[in-house]
Parts: structure tokens; C-alpha cells; sequence
């Protein structure tokens, strides 16, 4: 299994704190298993106004309800080690 890296660099007045980002990837490289493979790439939009008072999305790729979370990422966290979690995006604007 491979690891994709990144390291963030966040400078304070004391020091730099470092944060490194581990993305697991399958034997082939591929992080996404399922979801739209028969696209080139997969590209999700979503109007602002359009949204609820809370949504929630994955970035684990492991959901059933793309592109919206159901929890996959626990399963996933579990097996790998990860510690992935959904992206939520609270719109105050909304009435719902």
C-alpha cells in the first residue's frame, strides 16, 4: 500500500509546528475504490444558496451516498489506521 505525503508548515512567534497528512492509497495507487469510474475525473459542485443549515460530505471515498457521508470513514479509519473524517459545512443562512 502506498502514501501519498504532505506536510503543512504553520509559523507562530515561538516556532514552525509541522503537520504531516497521510492519504492511503491501494496497491494501485488509486485512493478512490468506487465512486464514478467511469469518469476521467471526479469534480462535485454545490451552490452555496442551495445548501441545508449542515451538510455533510465524504472524503474518505468510501460512502454509499456520494457524494455525501454515511459514516464509511469509522470502517475505513478502523482497517487503515487513518483518521479521516467528513468535511461538514454549516450554512447560517439557511432556513431549514
Amino acid at each position: 500500500m502506498q502514501s501519498l505525503r504532505a506536510t503543512q508548515a504553520v509559523a507562530s512567534s515561538r516556532a514552525i509546528c509541522r503537520r504531516q497528512v497521510v492519504v492511503r492509497a491501494s496497491s494501485s495507487g488509486q485512493i478512490n475504490p468506487s465512486i464514478k469510474k467511469n469518469e476521467e475525473k471526479v469534480a462535485d459542485f454545490v451552490k452555496v444558496a442551495d445548501l441545508p443549515k449542515k451538510a455533510v460530505y465524504c472524503r474518505c471515498w468510501r460512502t454509499q451516498k456520494w457524494p455525501h457521508c454515511d459514516g464509511s470513514h469509522v470502517a475505513h479509519n478502523k482497517a487503515t489506521g487513518d483518521n479521516v473524517g467528513p468535511l461538514v459545512i454549516e450554512n447560517p443562512d439557511a432556513q431549514k
